[in-house]
């Protein structure tokens, strides 16, 4: 894996002997700081105060099943989610899981199934991140155009300039304070609100 720091993970289990196995696969350099939480409701609380890289949901647990738990994070959060269920269940609720994201792994499982495993979690979560940063960047450059924008409109409101002519207005003001568009529509919305 690539990345400089440890994935963070989520382990919400409520079988004593599998936290333990997980935990002990866990603590190698890739993962940490692993926490674990023996409920969903418990589960949901760490979810809400924090991210994580990757949560891990063993079912059943003390409260639920873990299955809708790990369908609203999925939906809610840029973490990889995996749940753990017997071989039996494993194609019902892979069914039902499939379009959420949710990857499934089914009871019992070695040690290279789980790492290979994890390591397609880990590779899902940086794609994810990849897509959250393009998401923020395009928010970003909508809400500069919007206020150039709005600048624009002030000048053609205010000194009768034309579009084209506030366009470059604010273009050569830029340039000249060597400052970005954005800032100087600022500084013309700021102005203009007085």
């Amino acid at each position: 894996m690539k990345r400089d720091n440890a994935y963070t993970v989520l382990l919400v289990s409520a079988n004593e002997k599998m936290t333990t196995s997980l935990r002990l696969y866990l603590s190698r350099e890739d993962y940490g700081p692993v926490t674990v939480s023996e409920s969903v409701s418990a589960a949901r609380r760490l979810v809400s105060q924090r991210e994580f890289d990757v949560i891990i949901v063993n079912t059943p647990l003390k409260d639920e099943l873990g299955i809708s738990f790990a369908i609203e994070v999925a939906d809610s959060t840029s973490s990889s989610v995996m749940l753990l269920v017997s071989a039996e269940a494993f194609d019902e609720v892979s069914e039902k899981v499939a379009d959420c994201g949710v990857f499934v792994l089914a009871k019992p499982f070695n040690a290279t199934v789980l790492g290979y495993s994890m390591k397609m979690m880990c590779s899902t979560r940086e794609r994810l991140l990849r897509m959250e940063q393009k998401q923020k960047t395009f928010e970003e450059k909508l809400e500069e155009i919007k206020l150039v924008n709005r600048a624009k409109i002030i000048l053609v409101e205010n000194l009768s300039f034309t579009e084209e002519e506030a366009h470059k207005f604010i273009e050569k003001n830029a340039m000249n304070e060597r400052k970005s568009k954005v800032d100087i529509a600022r500084k013309i919305i700021t102005e203009y609100r007085r």
